[in-house]
């Protein structure tokens, strides 16, 4: 089943609510509120969390405010959900060094946890979690990669506008690879933690890269708003329909984008069901102590391109794609 309406979960909720008394109040680390990647992953987790609260539960989003110290600021807001009571956490495993003791002292307080989006089972297994939803962030940039040298490229570049989240740079690694795997070659641009999700910060910064390495002819994006701020980029260095644009994740905006041909593809993770299945395995588990045999729920990769962009539309337009 790739999507529930919502009508479909209310009417679970309630028939849960008829029968049940149990409560799970589940807190989820997340993104920026503003973060169009992140708005789809909070409405799954908050679709699920109709039969969390119908059980007498709730779902609490907790996200940073910017992406200047992830890390550190993502570990306080998994300590500030262990303060408030948390029956049980998910999260992504962005920044392990700076996450990982405060993932431990969850599973120390003994609640259950999920690690989702980033980190993999590798994370999962190492904090002890019970699971890992989500894709494996290497193997998307794989895929980016090599559509774009399947499909002319020669001369790819990774802007990695996050440098030292473990999610980014595995992108821009299994991007490289891709494109070697094509028999092709890649590199990647580095921008200050500021600059995500800042289009014209990006924009510049790729105008300037492009204008001076002219044999660049494929931009692949770790961010939605950062393939928008590409497109402009390579609009501003007068390389409109020259070089080529794929990205990690899509909204509506990026699927105009490849529906007029100024994007080539996204690569499709699936962030709804992202926040729909970690709630919902955690939820399961508190409350019936339900476990999910399969390990590793993965999630994605998947390729978006002119071939199949139409029919992803209209997810899009719903917010679960």
């Amino acid at each position: 089943m790739k999507f529930m309406s919502k009508a479909l979960l209310t009417a679970a909720a309630l028939a849960y609510s008829a029968t049940t008394v149990l409560a799970a109040d589940i807190f989820v680390i997340g993104g920026k509120p503003d973060d169009p990647f992140w708005s789809i992953v909070k409405r799954g987790a908050e679709d699920a969390g109709l039969v969390v609260e119908a059980q007498g539960g709730s779902v609490t989003w907790l996200g940073p405010q910017n992406y200047d110290n992830l890390g550190v600021d993502a570990a306080e807001l998994i300590r500030q959900a262990i303060a408030q009571g948390a029956d049980g956490v998910v999260g992504p495993d962005w920044v392990p060094e700076a996450m990982d003791p405060a993932f431990q002292a969850v599973v120390d307080a003994g609640i259950p946890l999920v690690i989702y989006n980033a980190g993999g089972i590798q994370a999962a297994d190492r904090l002890g979690a019970l699971n890992y939803v989500g894709a494996v962030d290497y193997l998307a940039g794989v895929a980016g990669g090599e559509w774009l040298g399947n499909n002319g490229a020669k001369n790819g570049l990774c802007v990695n506008s996050l440098p030292g989240a473990a999610n980014i740079e595995d992108y821009c690694n299994g991007f490289a690879e891709g494109m070697t795997n094509t028999g092709n070659t890649a590199s990647t641009l580095p921008l200050p933690a500021t600059a995500q999700g800042n289009v014209t910060a990006v924009a510049q910064a790729v105008r300037a890269h492009l204008l001076q390495n002219p044999s660049v002819d494929a931009v692949f994006a770790t961010a939605n708003l950062d393939a928008v701020g590409i497109v402009q980029g390579i609009q501003q260095a007068g390389k409109a329909g020259k070089v080529q644009v794929c990205g990690i994740n899509f909204d509506e905006a990026i699927l105009n984008q490849i529906s007029n041909g100024s994007q080539s593809c996204a690569i499709d993770q699936q962030g709804y069901q992202q926040g729909f299945y970690a709630v919902s395995i955690l939820n399961g588990h508190i409350n019936y102590g339900l476990s999910i045999p399969t390990r590793e729920i993965l999630t994605g990769p998947g390729v978006v391109d002119a071939s199949n962009n139409a029919a992803t539309m209209s997810g899009a337009s719903e917010g679960t794609r």
